[in-house]
């Protein structure tokens, strides 16, 4: 009988290994989950780096940008765009104005005096943002430098290395 109760006792540190590394898995889940989920959802998601829309949206922010029509587009309503036709630069900006029958938008930034100097062609439309989170952009962006995926795995390599040692420990008792 004693032999039986040595076997159902866990050793702290199997347990404790154990349960490190699944923390540290389901807090990486838990940070990445924001980020990426909401593509199944039909938003894309992007990092605020200017402070063209504050106060409303500040720099650092992550937008939840959905698809939509531009021709539905308001007065007052949030969208982004390309900057250019072969930019990768996305701008978040205010509609102030949208000339359907030209296929445009005139916007502007919240934190800016005049309207953008150029207008938006439909061509250069993503979507309406329909959410913000503030901070979480920093996050995003960190997340996805060279140096975050280097830590994300490093994240998930030490929570591997954790269960094998928690492993080891209860093939040894």
């Amino acid at each position: 009988m004693s032999r039986k109760k040595k076997k159902d006792k866990k050793s702290p540190v199997s347990a404790v290994c154990s349960a490190l590394g699944t923390v540290l898995l389901i807090g990486l889940v838990l940070v990445c989950l924001p980020i990426t989920a909401t593509r199944l959802f039909g938003y894309d998601a992007y990092s605020v780096v200017s402070g063209s829309m504050e106060p409303a949206i500040p720099t650092g922010s992550l937008v939840y940008v959905q698809e939509a029509a531009p021709e539905d587009m308001k007065e007052d309503d949030v969208i982004a765009f390309y900057g250019a036709k072969d930019s990768n630069a996305i701008i978040t900006h205010r509609v102030v104005e949208n000339k359907v029958v030209m296929g445009e938008f005139v916007t502007k930034g919240d934190a800016n005096k005049t309207e953008d100097m150029n207008t938006v062609p439909y061509s250069n439309f993503i979507g309406k943002v329909v959410y913000t989170i503030p901070v979480l952009g920093r996050i995003a962006q960190a997340l996805t430098s060279t140096i975050g995926k280097i830590i994300a795995g490093g994240v998930i390599a030490a929570a591997l290395f954790l269960e094998v040692i928690a492993s080891v420990i209860r093939r040894r008792e």
